[in-house]
């Protein structure tokens, strides 16, 4: 492990400034620049544990910024709910796909626009709500070299959706346009294995690496450490895997 710098950030996306949190390899004297993994937060935010991560991902070698996608409204979910599922659907529409998108892409330009990282080498990771903002963001870009969701929702059910119905990722895995790496609980009550199947069938529909991994006796939520449902032994594989599914697209 390298020892690494982190500190908050701000870039612009459209006409606002938003804020990432962004972790940088130690640097070496005369070393190429490091690729970048822009990460996408959980429905709860850029909590203690995201940042933890963030600086993981540092220390193994890669710069990595998790983009606050609840920036405008001062870098928190609503807090104006009743019930958990009521805040779990404020929070889904606070960071829906016609914003949230763009602000992962905006994380990237500000990569791009340092001198200390190689943003042409670039994966996005994604964790539940940010799980599926990654594969939507896989299916509208081609700066991504892959992409690795985990426990991303196949389909929003409509309260969660700005529509008003299912907002579904499997209708449009087919078309992602880099290799893809995801991950799921197998015990997950949030999402049921039946998505999970349809959804590995739609991505590799597209003609790209495709890589599923579902861990029996996981939850949702499962690799934060800091929640109920913290899994050691699938947090352990699903980091493992996942750093050497960077390194091989990287």
């Amino acid at each position: 492990m390298q020892s690494t710098d982190a500190a908050w950030v701000t870039f612009p996306s459209g006409p606002d400034e938003i804020r990432g949190y962004l972790g940088l390899p130690a640097r070496t004297s005369g070393g190429a620049p490091p690729p970048v993994v822009v990460m996408a937060h959980e429905n709860l935010g850029v909590t203690a544990h995201r940042e933890r991560v963030t600086e993981l991902f540092a220390a193994a070698g890669f710069a990595c910024l998790t983009v606050d996608l609840y920036s405008r409204i001062g870098g928190r979910p609503p807090q104006d709910h009743t019930t958990p599922e009521e805040r779990r659907a404020k929070a889904f529409l606070a960071a829906r796909d016609e914003q949230a998108v763009p602000d992962l892409d905006a994380g990237l330009d500000y990569l791009a626009g340092r001198g200390d990282v190689d943003a042409s080498r670039a994966a996005a990771v994604g964790f539940c709500l940010g799980g599926g903002l990654v594969l939507a963001w896989a299916t509208r870009t081609d700066r991504l070299a892959c992409a690795v969701p985990l426990y991303g929702l196949p389909e929003l059910p409509p309260a969660y959706s700005p529509t008003g119905r299912i907002r579904s990722r499997i209708d449009i895995a087919d078309t992602v346009r880099c290799p893809v790496q995801a991950h799921f609980g197998g015990a997950d009550e949030v999402i049921p294995l039946d998505q999970v199947g349809r959804l590995e069938e739609a991505l590799k529909r597209s003609g790209r690496p495709i890589d599923v991994h579902v861990y029996a006796d996981a939850g949702h939520a499962y690799h934060d450490d800091t929640h109920p449902n913290h899994h050691p032994e699938a947090a352990r594989l699903t980091w493992e895997r996942t750093l050497d599914f960077l390194r091989i697209h990287l």
